[in-house]
């Protein structure tokens, strides 16, 4: 259910940019998940559709990228991609890893007319 909060907290972000831009209307949206935030883009989308209504964002589009998790090894410094929760260097064997991506939320543009 957390989606419903994060979705007003975009809407409400998303409509005082346009307004403080002068917008009349938002077109589309760009949203940047990663796959750690725990947040599903879906229902963000059907939120965000229901939000949204009566406002100048109703019915904008919107696009959401996709950021998968990805760590460093601090031992060799190599940079991974993290499948299946396996958070071990495929380069030297380490376990000694930073989360370097995969926890992003945030609205990358805004289009208006």
């Amino acid at each position: 259910m957390h989606e419903m909060a994060i979705t007003q907290s975009m809407v409400n972000l998303v409509l005082e940019e346009a307004r403080k831009g002068g917008a009349r209307r938002v077109t589309s949206i760009s949203l940047v998940l990663g796959e750690l935030s725990g947040v599903v883009g879906d229902c963000v989308e059907l939120y965000f559709g229901l939000m949204s209504r009566d406002t100048p964002a109703e019915g904008a589009a919107i696009s959401i990228k996709s950021v998968p998790t990805r760590a460093r090894c601090r031992k060799c410094a190599r940079e991974f991609e993290v499948k299946d929760l396996d958070w071990i260097c495929p380069e030297c064997g380490s376990v000694s890893v930073e989360l370097v991506a995969g926890h992003e939320l945030f609205v990358e543009s805004i289009e208006v007319e």
